[in-house]
C-alpha cells in the first residue's frame, strides 16, 4: 500500500475548527494582535516580526511572502492546489476590485504579470489558472480580502486521486516552493 505524506496539511487538519488568530504562522506567534483577517493577520505578524528583530527574509519565509510591492503582495498559498500556488493581493483589507484605487489595481496586475513569467520560467507548465472569487457565493474562502490565486497547470494533472479520491499529490513542499519561487522572482527583475 502506498501511503501519501504531506505534512504541510497538518496545520490545516489540526485548525479545522477554526485557529485562534487566523494567518499567523507558528513562527511569527510573538506578534500580539488579531485583525481578524487570515491574510491581514499574515502581513501583520511578518510586520511585527521584522520590526523586532527578525531578519526579512526569515520573517518572509516563515509567512510564505513571495514578493512585496508598494501596494500589494504575492504569498503561497497554504494549502496549494499544484506546486507553485500562490496568490496576489493587496495589502489593503478589500473585498472587491471596484473598491481599488488604480494604483493598487495596477500593481496588482503588475504583480499577476510577473507571477506568470516566474512560474512560466520555474515550472514550465503547459497552462495557468488567474482567477478572484469575489465574495462566498461565489467561492471565496477568505471573502473579505480580496486575492487572486495563480497556479501553473498541466495537461493530464487531474489523475484518479483527484478525481476519486479528491486528494492532490504535490511533489514539492512549501518550503521548497517559496524558496524556488523567491529566487525566480529575484532573478527576473534583474
Amino acid at each position: 500500500m502506498d501511503q501519501l505524506w504531506s505534512p504541510w496539511r497538518f496545520a490545516y487538519v489540526t485548525t479545522a475548527d477554526g485557529a485562534p488568530r487566523p494567518g499567523v504562522p507558528a513562527r511569527l506567534n510573538a506578534w500580539p494582535g488579531d485583525l481578524h483577517c487570515v491574510f491581514c493577520n499574515l502581513i501583520a505578524s511578518v510586520n511585527y516580526a521584522i520590526e523586532h528583530g527578525m531578519s526579512a527574509d526569515d520573517a518572509e519565509e516563515a509567512g510564505g511572502l513571495v514578493k512585496r510591492g508598494k501596494h500589494c503582495f504575492i504569498c503561497m498559498n497554504a494549502y496549494p492546489y499544484t506546486s507553485g500556488h500562490v496568490m496576489v493581493m493587496p495589502y489593503a483589507h478589500l473585498d472587491r476590485i471596484a473598491k481599488l484605487e488604480a494604483d493598487v489595481a495596477h500593481e496588482l496586475m503588475d504583480l499577476a504579470q510577473m507571477t506568470e513569467r516566474a512560474l512560466e520560467q520555474l515550472y514550465r507548465p503547459h497552462g495557468f489558472n488567474f482567477g478572484l472569487n469575489l465574495g462566498q457565493a461565489a467561492g471565496a474562502g477568505v471573502a473579505g480580502h480580496l486575492h487572486m490565486h495563480a497556479m501553473p497547470r498541466w495537461v493530464g494533472d487531474t489523475n484518479f486521486m483527484t478525481t476519486v479520491a479528491e486528494t492532490r499529490v504535490l511533489p514539492e513542499d512549501l518550503g521548497t516552493s517559496w524558496k524556488r519561487l523567491r529566487e525566480t522572482f529575484a532573478a527576473i527583475e534583474k
